[in-house]
C-alpha cells in the first residue's frame, strides 16, 4: 500500500499494470506493449522483441528485459505440447481433412507462441521496473 493507504506508487508515473485498480492487466499490457512507466504502446519494436527505449518517456527498456534462453525455450515446448495434444484430440474425434489442420494449427501456433513470449517478456520488464522503482523510493532520504 502506498501513501494514505491507497495501492500504488509513491513516485509520479504509472505503476505496473497489475498493481493498481484501473490499470491494464498483464495480458493487456503484453498484447498492446504498454510501457511500465508511461503506458504508451512502445514496449515492443517487433512482435516479441523488447524495444531499447520508450519513445514517449525515454525509459531504457532494454536494460529491464529478462535475460536467459531457458524460460522462453521451455515456454515454447509447453505451448507446442499443448497444441499437439489439441490437434491429436481433434484428429481422433472429428477426423478433418489435412488442409483444416494446416489452416487451424499453423496460425494458432504462431499466434499463441508470440503471445506467450510477449507475456513472459512484459512480466519480466514490469517486475524489473518495479524492483528498480522500489529501490529508488527506499533509498530516498526521508
Amino acid at each position: 500500500l502506498g501513501r494514505l493507504g491507497r495501492a500504488g506508487s509513491l513516485m509520479s508515473g504509472s505503476p505496473a499494470p497489475y498493481t493498481m485498480k484501473g490499470q491494464l492487466g498483464l495480458y493487456r499490457a503484453a498484447l498492446f506493449g504498454s510501457c511500465p512507466k508511461c503506458g504508451a504502446r512502445t514496449l515492443f519494436e517487433a512482435p516479441a522483441m523488447v524495444a531499447d527505449q520508450c519513445g514517449e518517456c525515454g525509459l531504457k527498456l532494454g536494460e529491464l528485459e529478462p535475460t536467459g534462453r531457458a524460460v522462453p525455450l521451455l515456454l515454447t515446448v509447453w505451448v507446442i505440447a499443448i497444441l499437439i495434444c489439441a490437434a491429436m484430440f481433434l484428429e481422433l474425434e472429428v477426423r478433418p481433412p489435412m488442409w483444416v489442420h494446416v489452416v487451424v494449427w499453423a496460425p494458432l501456433t504462431i499466434g499463441l507462441e508470440l503471445f506467450a513470449l510477449r507475456v513472459y517478456k512484459t512480466r519480466g520488464v514490469y517486475i524489473a521496473y518495479e524492483k528498480r522503482r522500489t529501490a529508488y523510493v527506499q533509498s530516498e532520504p526521508r
